[in-house]
C-alpha cells in the first residue's frame, strides 16, 4: 500500500517541509546573477524573485557572501553589512507576498577569490595552500593562505552572524553553501584539505569544520530554519575526492545529531557545473541515512523529477537554469507545457533585465488540452 502511495506522488504534490507547508515539490535552486552591484542586493531581483514564486513554494537565493574576505566574484550579494540586510528586505517581503518560503544561501568562496576582491589585497583563505589551476575562462585565482587552527573559529562566526543577518531580512531560513569547491567543500574533499591539525586527515576530521558550521548556525536561527548543500560526488574547481559515497554517507548521518531542516544533494551525474554524465554512482545511500527532508538537484526534467518524488528517492527537486528561463516553471510542469530555452550568453552579465527578468511567462491562455 505504501509503494502504490508513493507512486501517486508527484512534482505538484504537497509536502510539509518542518513547520513550513509547500503547495508543491519544485524548488528554485541557488544561482549566481552576479547582478547586485558592490555586493549590496538591488531592486531589480524583487521582480527577478517574485517572477519566480508561488503561493508555497519554495526558493533558495543565490549564493550570498558572509563577509569581505569571501567574495569570489564580482556583483553577487552580501549579507555581512547593515546596508545589505536592508536592500534584502524589500525581496524578501516581495516572495513573502505572493506566499513563497525563501531560504538565503550564505557562502565562502574560499580559494575560488583573488587578492583584488580582498581586503587590502591580502591572499584568499583556504583549507589549503594549494593554488587552483588558471580556469577555462582566463579567471585567475590568487595563492590561497591556510587558515590556522585559530582563525577557524572566526570564519564560522562569520557564518553564524551572516545567518542572523539573514532572519533580520526576513528570510524563512538559511542553506549553508558546503559544495561545488568553495570554502566548506575545500575542508570536506580530500584533494584539496591537505591539513595534519583537527581540520585534516582523517574523514571526521575533514566534515568538522561543516559540522561545527551547522552546531553554530542551528544554536544562533533554530535549526528547523537551516538546510545545507553538499556536492561529494562533484569535482567542480578541482575538489574531487578518494570516496566520495562514503564521504556523503558520513555526512549525512552525522547531520541528524543536529536536527536540521533539510539536506539539499547534488547528482553525481553532474560532476562538472554544465554537463551530465553517466554514472552508476547514487544518492540513495544519503537519502536512507538522513531523517530531514531531502531535496536533490542536476539536470532534472520534469519526468525524471515526477519518478524522483514518487519512487521516494527525493522529497524535493531543485531546478536551476530550466527555472531562470521559465519564471512561472511549476505552472508548466503541471499543465506539461512546453519550456522557454535558457540563454547560457546572459547568465552572468550585469543586465538588470536581459537574460533575468525578461524571459516570457506561458501564455495565460494556454489550455492543457490544446
Amino acid at each position: 500500500m505504501g509503494e502504490e502511495q508513493n507512486l501517486q506522488i508527484t512534482l505538484m504534490s504537497p509536502y510539509k517541509m518542518g513547520h513550513f507547508q509547500l503547495s508543491h515539490r519544485v524548488v528554485l535552486a541557488p544561482l549566481t546573477r552576479q547582478r547586485m552591484y558592490g555586493n549590496v542586493p538591488q531592486p531589480h531581483a524583487i521582480l527577478y524573485y517574485s517572477q519566480r514564486t508561488t503561493d508555497g513554494g519554495l526558493l533558495i537565493s543565490e549564493a550570498t557572501v558572509i563577509s569581505d574576505t569571501a567574495i569570489g566574484y564580482r556583483d553577487v550579494p552580501g549579507i555581512w553589512t547593515k546596508e545589505q540586510v536592508e536592500a534584502w528586505k524589500p525581496i524578501v517581503e516581495a516572495v513573502h507576498d505572493k506566499g513563497g518560503i525563501f531560504f538565503c544561501q550564505i557562502w565562502h568562496t574560499g580559494r575560488l577569490s583573488n587578492t583584488g576582491f580582498q581586503p587590502n589585497g591580502q591572499a584568499p583563505v583556504s583549507s589549503t595552500d594549494k593554488p587552483l589551476s588558471p580556469s577555462s575562462d582566463g579567471s585567475h585565482f590568487s595563492p590561497p593562505r591556510r587558515l590556522s587552527t585559530e582563525e577557524i573559529p572566526q570564519i564560522i562566526n562569520d557564518f553564524r552572524l551572516a545567518a542572523k543577518n539573514a532572519m533580520e531580512a526576513g528570510f524563512d531560513g538559511v542553506e549553508l553553501h558546503a559544495a561545488h569547491g568553495y570554502l566548506v567543500d575545500q575542508f570536506l574533499k580530500d584533494q584539496v584539505n591537505d591539513r595534519t591539525d583537527n581540520y585534516g586527515g582523517s574523514l571526521e576530521n575533514r566534515c568538522r569544520f561543516a559540522l561545527e558550521l551547522v552546531e553554530a548556525v542551528s544554536e544562533e536561527i533554530g535549526a528547523d530554519r537551516v538546510g545545507i548543500r553538499l556536492s561529494p560526488f562533484a569535482d567542480y574547481n578541482e575538489s574531487g575526492d578518494s570516496n566520495p559515497e562514503g564521504l556523503g554517507l558520513y555526512m549525512a548521518e552525522s547531520l541528524n545529531k543536529y536536527g536540521i531542516l533539510y539536506l539539499h544533494v547534488v547528482e553525481p551525474r553532474m560532476k562538472t557545473a554544465w554537463e551530465k554524465f553517466e554514472c552508476t554512482e547514487s544518492l540513495l545511500s544519503m537519502r536512507k541515512a538522513f531523517k530531514g527532508t531531502f531535496i536533490v538537484a542536476g539536470g532534472y526534467g520534469r519526468e525524471d523529477g515526477n519518478k524522483a518524488v514518487a519512487e521516494n528517492r527525493a522529497d524535493l527537486v531543485a531546478y536551476g537554469r530550466v527555472f531562470l528561463a521559465n519564471p512561472d516553471l511549476p505552472r508548466r510542469f503541471e499543465l506539461n507545457a512546453p519550456l522557454n530555452k535558457y540563454d547560457r550568453n546572459t547568465f552572468y552579465t550585469s543586465d538588470p533585465v536581459v537574460g533575468y527578468t525578461d524571459y516570457p511567462f506561458l501564455d495565460q491562455t494556454y489550455d492543457k488540452e490544446t
